[in-house]
This record gives structure tokens, C-alpha cells and sequence, in this order.
């Protein structure tokens, strides 16, 4: 660990800044099986899912919008400065969710929640950005992204166990207090800005993540905004986030209502559903810095998520088509990956808050999509039917928007082999 605390003061914070961040954010998905909770705050009737939709959907409202604004805040003022004040204001959130006796109030409190939780794709790109070498970001974006999904996996049962035990206002409270007292004294006594001004980093260290290549040198001459295969990856990233928030919101009400699963199945088969997911990041993170093709990665991920979604439609067996909707969402994972590391290999140190906080307006879809679905289910009388169909065809387009960068990545690859080839030969000499 001498030449690695990086992975300490860096890595580790910003996992459990995700982990927690994703319980807060999705643990909604399991709160919402909840007959008292549905009772409490007035989500019943003939459009209850629509209702329910519509939370998740203005909560990624907020939070897409954030995620353009913390973005310029972070290049400004850092991103140990801005993590802290981000999960200050969910954390006194989540105490009012806790509160809240009506579905207004409660709304509100996704509302601020979403703005609090905007800073979080920005605040991790920026970190990464500069405190990692290039040839590591796959791994160290992998670092966070576990968080991101090992969060709801073992939130699943932890949120369900609460709720059985306590209620579902307690499941509120003690995010709360995990938040306080544990992910805010992570940044502030582990975090800086800069490795530079970290005590705790040796020269040695700081060496190895300083290092650059020269066609990292002329990267930095050109602006994300000008570069069209951030624009595509953006675009994928909006078939992301609608694919993935549309199946992991509404994945537990769908084994529970739509494939008879109990309760202890259904937390069984979600949390093993994140886990997929966490799985998928894994190797994605590791293929990703071993092939040099993130593009052609994502490209085969998606082609496998509209097979999967097929799969799950089609069969009659529940636990074939529960399985099926859980890999596909960890084929999401992975995309959802290596999007993020296209953000660092578009923009540099300087601009890689900006450009994660417009990667991350994106989310605004994912919103939609639950809406979206839960308005398809009233229509529907209660069918998932119609809204799965949508999800294929809405991966039908990511797969297509991909296929544009593999040209351009495959010369890429070529040029830096024959680069590598050149070396090996005067060094040889």
C-alpha cells in the first residue's frame, strides 16, 4: 500500500458515497411494495402507478438537472468540498422522508433529495480524473461503480428486514444516521482536492499518476463538445438510463404482482439482480483496460440486454423470466460503466467535472421511463406486457448508436499497437 493510497483515501470514499447514495436513491423501489407505506401517503386508486412512477421520475428530474450545475461547481470549488455539502443536504432529507405523512411532502423531499445526489457522477469523474493514472481508470471507475451497485443489493434485504421489523418511516432514519455518520467523515478526513496536497502521498506515487503519453498530451487540445463520440456515448447513455431505471424501479413490484413471487423471493431475486450488475462492472472494468474496446463492449451488451428482455417476456417460467430481467439489468450495469469511463477519456482533469455533469442530465430519462411505465401499467390494467415491449425496442437504439464508434476505436487500437510494435523495435536496437 506505500505507492497505493490513492486506493484508500479515493477509492474507498467514493464507494461508500455510491453504496449508501444508491439505497437512498433506489431503495425506493422496495419501500414501494409496502401496502402501509402505498396507504400512508395516498398511493391507491385507479392511477396508483402512475403516482408511484411519478416519484422516481421527479426525483431524476432533479436530479439530471443538478448534475449539469454541481458539475461547474466542482471544476470551481473541488470535489471534497462539494461531496460534503451534497450529502449534508440528503442526509437531512432522508429525515424528512422519514416525517412526511402526505404524498406532496414526501414528493418534496425526493425533489431536494435528487439535487443532493446530482453531485455524485461529477464529483467521482473529477476525483478519478485526477488522482488516477490513465492505464487504471477502468478499474478505479469500477471502484465506485461497485458502490453503485453492491449498494442496492445489500440494501434489498436490509430496507425489507427493517420494514418487516420496524417501518418503513425507520428505513428513512437510519440511512440517515449511516450517511452522517459514516460517508461525510470519509471525505473530510480522507479526501483533498489534489494529490499534491495530500500528506499522506508519497513522490513516488504522485509520479506514477502524473504520468502522460503524448497522444494524451494532444487530447487535451480538444474539447469534449467537439469530439461526435462523446455525443454518441451520450446518447447511449440516454438508452441506459432508460433501460435500467425503468427495470430496477419497478422490478420488485413486477415479481411480486406480475410473476407471484413473496416477499422473501422477490428481495432474494433482486438483490441477486444488483449483483449481476456488480458482476457485469467487474468485468467490464477489467475487459475495458485489457482490450482498449469499451465501444465494441457495450455494443455486445447491448445486443445481449435485448435478448434477455425477449427472453423474460416470452417464457411462462417466473423464474426464468425473473432471472432473465435481472441479467439484463446487469448487462445495463456494465454500459452504465463504461459510459462513465468514456468521460474520462473525452475531457480532461479540468473539464471532466462539466462533462460528467452533462453525462449525468442524461438520468432525466430514467425518470421518465418509470413514469412512463407505470402510466403503461394503468392503461393496461396493470399489464408490464406493453412496457417491457418498449424497453427492446428503446435497446434496439443504443445498439445502434454504438455501432458508429467501432470503426473510429478499431484504428485507434491498430494505431496504438503499431505504436507499441515501433517501441519494442528501438528498444530492441
Amino acid at each position: 500500500m506505500k505507492n497505493n493510497k490513492r486506493w484508500l483515501y479515493i477509492a474507498t470514499p467514493i464507494f461508500f458515497l455510491w453504496f449508501f447514495g444508491q439505497i437512498d436513491k433506489l431503495g425506493i423501489s422496495i419501500v414501494q411494495t409496502d401496502p402501509q407505506f402505498l396507504s400512508d401517503l395516498g398511493m391507491t386508486g385507479a392511477n396508483a402507478n402512475a403516482k408511484i412512477g411519478f416519484l422516481t421520475f421527479i426525483f431524476m428530474v432533479a436530479y439530471a438537472i443538478s448534475n449539469f450545475f454541481w458539475g461547474f461547481f466542482i471544476d470551481k470549488f473541488g470535489a471534497r468540498k462539494t461531496a460534503i455539502i451534497g450529502v449534508s443536504i440528503w442526509t437531512v432529507t432522508m429525515l424528512l422522508g422519514g416525517l412526511s405523512t402526505t404524498y406532496g411532502m414526501f414528493m418534496v423531499t425526493r425533489i431536494v433529495l435528487g439535487i443532493g445526489e446530482g453531485m455524485m457522477i461529477p464529483v467521482c469523474g473529477k476525483f478519478i480524473a485526477t488522482w488516477f493514472n490513465k492505464n487504471e481508470l477502468g478499474r478505479a471507475q469500477s471502484s465506485w461503480i461497485s458502490g453503485n451497485y453492491a449498494g442496492p443489493a445489500i440494501g434489498a434485504v436490509f430496507i425489507s428486514l427493517i420494514i418487516a421489523t420496524l417501518s418503513w418511516h425507520a428505513t428513512f432514519f437510519i440511512l440517515a444516521a449511516l450517511n452522517l455518520l459514516l460517508v461525510i467523515p470519509m471525505f473530510i478526513f480522507l479526501t483533498r482536492n489534489e494529490p499534491e496536497n495530500h500528506p499522506g502521498i508519497s513522490k513516488q506515487e504522485l509520479e506514477y499518476i502524473r504520468q502522460a503519453d503524448s497522444s494524451a498530451v494532444k487530447e487535451e487540445k480538444k474539447s469534449y463538445v467537439q469530439d461526435s463520440r462523446y455525443w454518441i456515448v451520450w446518447f447511449g447513455m440516454v438508452v441506459t438510463s432508460f433501460l435500467f431505471f425503468g427495470i430496477s424501479i419497478w422490478l420488485p413490484t413486477y415479481l411480486i404482482q406480475a410473476r407471484n413471487f413473496d416477499v422473501d423471493a422477490m428481495t432474494g431475486i433482486t438483490s441477486l439482480s444488483w449483483l449481476f450488475a456488480l458482476s457485469f462492472v467487474l468485468i467490464c472494468g477489467y475487459l475495458a483496460d485489457k482490450t482498449k474496446r469499451p465501444s465494441f463492449i457495450a455494443t455486445i451488451l447491448f445486443a445481449s440486454c435485448a435478448i434477455l428482455l425477449t427472453v423474460s417476456t416470452q417464457t411462462s417460467v417466473a423464474i426464468i423470466s425473473a432471472l432473465a430481467l435481472g441479467l439484463a439489468m446487469g448487462t445495463l450495469g456494465g454500459i452504465f460503466h463504461l459510459s462513465n469511463l468514456f468521460i474520462i477519456k473525452f475531457s480532461t482533469p479540468e473539464t471532466a467535472g462539466r462533462a460528467a455533469g452533462l453525462m449525468g442530465f442524461t438520468n432525466i430519462f430514467g425518470g421518465f421511463s418509470s413514469y412512463v411505465m407505470g402510466w403503461m401499467r394503468d392503461v393496461n390494467g396493470g399489464d408490464f406486457g406493453p412496457s417491457l415491449i418498449m424497453l427492446i425496442a428503446i435497446t434496439a437504439l443504443g445498439f445502434i448508436a454504438y455501432l458508429f464508434t467501432l470503426k473510429t476505436e478499431n484504428k485507434e487500437v491498430q494505431e496504438a499497437r503499431k505504436e507499441l510494435q515501433n517501441q519494442s523495435e528501438i528498444q530492441t536496437i
